[in-house]
């Protein structure tokens, strides 16, 4: 059977691809070094394929067409967007897809008593996809599987349902008839206030961080779902701090505390960077 070998967390801030360049400035040497660390950690893990979780930001999905969680069925996705090339310095890439693994994850039927999928067999991949690949797998050699969570658009799904998708897509994995060796890559915010007045001032809100940070340090799942499940606590730690809860999937996913967490501060709001493997 295939197995689960590793799961990380990482912020998928596009202004990190445009700021963080030799000679690297002071503030953002400590994302730098995560971002190295967990590049070794995946090619150290020698991972076969990887589940890319992440939010799309109204490009690939917009207001008129918005489902909780899509499985991507591509055999290759195209990624950027013309103004994350202009705005922010990305490169377009192409990325091989895993359509085997795919259909194990999104199945045939739904899961009524716990979450159910949309599918997409043409997907244009933006940063959060990109941003975390490019950094743990620069050779964007190893074939993906994208998820999309709506953790932005209400209705937003329960924080619940999210750790239904962790445990899905271990169990998914696990029953899988391969020898396949599969990473789950997350990304997303801590407290995070875009385009609003807090969006270069640091953390909009320290006291969530820490707490967010412990959760995943000592694997508390009840402590995340009693907050994130408080949809006003969230939204006042900033307008996309909903997708931390793409992190709680990998927590879910693991059923363990992380091996290694760091929340590195910048002059951007904080950057979470957990992983579950060695390092």
């Amino acid at each position: 059977m295939a197995e689960l070998v590793l799961a990380a967390a990482t912020p998928h801030n596009p202004l990190l691809w445009r700021a963080m360049r030799e000679p690297m400035p002071d503030d953002l040497a400590g994302v730098a070094a995560n971002f190295a660390r967990f590049r070794r950690a995946f090619a150290e893990h020698d991972v076969d394929v990887v589940v890319v979780i992440g939010t799309d930001h109204l490009r690939q999905f917009f207001y008129d067409t918005s489902p909780a969680f899509v499985v991507g069925k591509a055999e290759s996705y195209h990624g950027t967007w013309e103004n994350e090339v202009r705005t922010f310095g990305m490169d377009y890439v192409e990325v091989e897809g895993h359509r085997e693994l795919a259909d194990e994850i999104s199945g045939r039927t739904v899961l009524p008593e716990a979450i159910d999928f949309a599918v997409s067999h043409e997907w244009r991949l933006d940063h959060s996809f990109v941003i975390p690949l490019q950094y743990v797998r620069p050779e964007l050699d190893v074939p993906v599987v994208p998820i999309h969570t709506n953790a932005s658009m209400p209705p937003v799904p329960s924080v619940r349902r999210f750790i239904a998708l962790g445990e899905h897509l271990r169990s998914a994995v696990e029953s899988w008839e391969s020898d396949a060796r599969v990473a789950i890559l997350t990304s997303g915010h801590m407290a995070n206030d875009v385009g609003g007045p807090r969006t270069f001032a640091g953390s909009p809100d320290p006291e969530f961080d820490q707490d967010a940070a412990g959760w995943m340090r000592d694997g508390d799942l009840d402590a995340a779902i009693r907050v994130c499940s408080d949809f006003e606590r969230i939204t006042e730690a900033g307008c996309m701090t909903y997708q931390y809860l793409n992190a709680i999937t990998a927590l879910a996913a693991m059923g363990r505390s992380a091996d290694y967490v760091d929340v590195a501060e910048s002059r951007f709001a904080s950057s979470p960077f957990f992983l579950w493997g060695s390092c």
